[in-house]
């Protein structure tokens, strides 16, 4: 019975994911979740209280998605430079393979993340991620090969920004460029662009008039 529990909410949440990437959440109805589901509208109530209760635990399975991808690198052992690389292609390659992920992280912030702040579980992930990082930098520092005083936080904002906005906003960069983003070798070379970026970044050693906090100068 715990298996079939399990089966039913996984089908659930799949058919709810296909239907708020596609809608969003306000323009996603509870009868086509059911109906893609194939599952009455009384099992989806008895698994879930409510659209918002649903639509944050769909949240939650793309946060966890995209950590999962990124933790299933393994980074122990590894020199820093090339543990940040294998995180940055990481990274990029869940947005390029997940496409789900994008349209949920778009509409989410088009609700100002006031679903995601009722989740306890995806903060508790990204503290997770903020320590990964401060222990690779960490290392780095340690070795001579990273600079000093790099925040984890805005790192890893820059290196997922680099493969977000490529992506997210594909369509319009497309035409305006006439270069087809979406083909592998642009995926490719985007990628090597942002680990380029990234480490380039990490092992260039600062210059006056560089923002970096004076104690690390």
């Amino acid at each position: 019975m715990k298996r079939d529990s399990i089966r039913t909410q996984e089908k659930i949440l799949a058919a709810a994911q296909a239907e708020f990437a596609r809608r969003g959440y306000d323009g996603a109805r509870v009868d086509a979740i059911v109906a893609r589901a194939k599952i009455s509208k009384n099992l989806l109530y008895h698994h879930f209280r409510s659209k918002e209760d649903l639509y944050i635990r769909v949240l939650e399975r793309t946060y966890e998605t995209l950590r999962r991808r990124q933790g299933d690198i393994p980074l122990a052992g590894l020199d820093p430079i090339e543990a940040m690389r294998r995180l940055c292609e990481s990274t990029f390659q869940v947005f390029v393979e997940e496409p789900d992920v994008i349209v949920m992280l778009n509409t989410e912030n088009l609700h100002r993340g006031k679903h995601i702040s009722k989740s306890p579980i995806i903060r508790a992930l990204y503290d997770r991620l903020s320590e990964s990082l401060r222990i690779i930098l960490k290392d780095g520092e340690e070795k001579g090969v990273f600079r000093k005083g790099i925040d984890p936080v805005e790192l890893y904002i820059s290196m997922s920004g680099l493969g977000y906005f490529y992506l997210s906003n594909q369509h319009t960069l497309s035409l305006l460029f006439n270069r087809r983003l979406r083909d592998p070798e642009n995926i490719e070379r985007r990628q090597a662009h942002i680990v380029d970026m990234v480490i380039s970044y990490l092992t260039r050693i600062p210059e006056e008039g560089d923002w970096t906090p004076d104690l690390v100068r």
